[in-house]
């Protein structure tokens, strides 16, 4: 999580467990796609800079965030992956609409968490303004996507143990 104290993409790469024989699946909603695709790249960047070959990292795209639930639930049970990194990008606008999605996406995301086999790691920014999601996309409080890589191969490593 962002925070005045913490930037995303900072880590000890030291502390990376091994990704040997790691598969991963990417979800990304296409809705708000500067920042998905963004924060989308920064986790292939950072699966590959661990260790990841290409052929061990399966994108796959939604129409947007609510879609994520589906999108992640069909590769956990239809595709051979480790983790699955759901991403997405909500921006509040005038009307409730923000509330649900985010309420529903998170909710879909934690129960898949719970009941699966694999862990999906929770890549939903839930921003009030275009300025938010851009920090938070390589911006000045780094990129959500690399801490999510980060975080699928670290629960990988500790689903092993």
């Amino acid at each position: 999580m962002a925070t005045a104290y913490h930037h995303l993409s900072d880590y000890d790469a030291a502390s990376i467990p091994s990704t040997e024989g790691m598969r991963f699946g990417i979800v990304v909603a296409d809705w708000n796609d500067r920042y998905t695709y963004a924060m989308a790249e920064a986790a292939i960047d950072t699966l590959r800079t661990h260790g990841v070959s290409e052929s061990d990292i399966i994108v796959k795209h939604v129409p947007g965030s609510f879609e994520l639930v589906y999108g992640a639930t069909w590769m956990t049970q239809n595709l051979s992956v480790d983790a699955v990194i759901a991403i997405g990008c909500v921006i509040r606008g005038d009307t409730p609409h923000f509330d649900y999605i985010c309420q529903g996406t998170t909710q879909g995301l934690a129960e898949l968490n719970l009941r699966g086999e694999i862990p999906v790691i929770y890549g939903l920014l839930t921003c009030n303004t275009p300025e938010q999601a851009e920090a938070r996309t390589g911006g000045v409080l780094g990129n959500k996507g690399t801490e999510c890589a980060v975080t699928a191969i670290k629960m990988v490593a500790y689903g092993k143990k």
